[in-house]
């Protein structure tokens, strides 16, 4: 007898998580946010600079008007309201700022009032997202790559500059899962409406994990660590997890986290300090004095409702809608199957056999066959013309080169088979299983695979296993 695998919760029992997220996304625009330097990634180091953007002293910064544009698009994808904004001086030093200070917006973002509908059908709650100026890019060389071992540091001025715009969650996270639905239906967003690529691997989208654990049942919020350096879903999951336990394990052992930065180590999964967590005081924020406050006109939102896209959410609900299961409707929404399912859908392919297929079988697409084509497809299988096994058979031979099902299911030779025939077929296995049998009559409904996978076999898989199915079952009623 072998034992069940235990899963191990994420978190002991007692304990609940508690995540908000910041998410940086760069958005799409050929020049940077203030000056007219190359927005692309990979280039030259430091090949994409000039005064502005190095800082450089008697340089003034002109706004990027496609990347506002930006920006309120998103806004509204995002159920927020857009309003009139105001820039800010955020006062700090690192290197990859040289002027000493970033531009952002501060107490009057562009977005706020937010929501974000996750596959669940959780929302978590948008309290901002803001328009704000990338930096640029520090190798720590040497030692564990980070800066307080490193033999010496280089920076890459190329990013410094292109536009960002900051999304705020609130902390409404509540499981592991649920955080990474929420960044990969922010990034389907991102991609469906054009504004950024979205690319994690390449930094045009990154995610900082704000994480606090409370005990279950509590509405506090206790002390929170902010988990940088991310770059994929799973590291999201990742980190989370073990920033939470060990926020536990301090917490049992009588002490507590303290309010800092720290940065997720993807090799060796953990999170290592960084720096204490700076409050907005301590930026010293004050009115960007270069640049004049923005306000959005009621027709400039409507224009930008008007030519919103349809997103993820209402792509699901029109598949849900019309039959799709719930997970089959994620799936292919993901893959961006959704509108050809859709039209086979209206065309009369029954919901749940088109989902299947299009899940399973055609995984990368629907290649030549059209939906007028798979829905006589799956008209034949659930009228028992066609047996599942033939069906994907001749799916297969649709996708690759296209055709009329009915012309390809005769070429193969494929017709139903007799129902008398699978009769006899049953009968002789009944008699060479008869203990197999015996145990299905008295219940043992596991046995009924075998019948059904040596009835397959039999017929080359001819067979409809759903009337095989209802062959055995009316044998058990009489």
């Amino acid at each position: 007898m072998t034992r069940e695998a235990v899963v191990e919760p994420v978190l002991p029992e007692g304990w609940e998580l508690v995540v908000g997220c910041e998410v940086h996304c760069e958005l799409a625009t050929a020049t940077k946010l203030f000056c007219g330097c190359r927005n692309g990634f990979g280039d030259e180091p430091n090949r994409n600079t000039c005064p502005v953007c190095l800082g450089l002293p008697g340089s003034l910064p002109v706004l990027n008007e496609a990347a506002v544009a930006f920006a309120m698009q998103l806004g509204r994808a995002l159920g927020s309201t857009v309003r009139g904004s105001v820039f800010a001086r955020k006062n700090y030093f690192y290197p990859d700022m040289p002027k000493d200070y970033q531009i952002t917006q501060y107490d009057q973002p562009t977005n706020v009032d937010g929501f974000l509908e996750l596959p669940t059908g959780a929302r978590v709650t948008i309290e901002r997202a803001h328009i704000e100026e990338d930096t640029g890019k520090s190798t720590h060389v040497g030692g564990s790559g980070r800066i307080h071992d490193a033999s010496y540091s280089l920076v890459d001025y190329n990013r410094a500059g292109v536009p960002l715009v900051e999304i705020v969650s609130a902390p409404d996270i509540h499981t592991i899962d649920d955080a990474k639905a929420y960044v990969a239906e922010l990034r389907a967003i991102l991609v469906t409406i054009g504004v950024s690529d979205a690319k994690m691997e390449e930094g045009s989208m990154r995610v900082d994990a704000n994480v606090s654990v409370r005990p279950a049942g509590s509405d506090e919020l206790r002390t929170r660590c902010e988990v940088k350096n991310i770059n994929s879903i799973r590291s999201l999951g990742r980190a989370i997890e073990y920033e939470a336990r060990r926020h536990i394990d301090l917490y049992n052992s009588g002490q507590a986290p303290r309010q800092e930065t720290r940065h997720w180590d993807e090799a060796n999964g953990r999170s290592t300090s960084g720096r204490s967590k700076e409050d907005s005081e301590d930026y010293r924020y004050f009115e960007e004095p270069d640049l004049l406050p923005l306000d959005a006109t009621a027709d400039e939102i409507a224009a930008i409702d008007d030519a919103m896209p349809p997103l993820p959410a209402g792509r699901r609900r029109l598949l849900t809608d019309a039959g799709v299961d719930a997970a089959s409707a994620v799936i292919l929404v993901d893959r961006g199957h959704d509108h050809f399912a859709a039209e086979t859908i209206r065309v009369g392919g029954e919901a749940a056999l088109v989902a299947r297929h299009l899940v399973h079988n055609l995984p990368d697409g629907p290649g030549e066959v059209d939906p007028a084509a798979l829905a006589a497809l799956v008209e034949m299988e659930s009228t028992g013309a066609l047996s599942s096994t033939q069906a994907k058979t001749v799916l297969a031979e649709l996708a690759a080169s296209g055709g009329e099902p009915s012309a390809v299911a005769a070429a193969h030779g494929f017709e139903a088979m007799d129902t008398g025939e699978l009769e006899g077929i049953l009968d002789d296995l009944i008699a060479a299983h008869p203990d197999e049998w015996t145990r299905f009559v008295e219940g043992d409904r596991k046995v009924q695979g075998f019948f059904v996978g040596q009835i397959m076999a039999a017929t080359k898989g001819q067979a409809d296993g759903k009337v095989v199915n209802q062959l055995m079952q009316a044998r058990l009623a009489g």
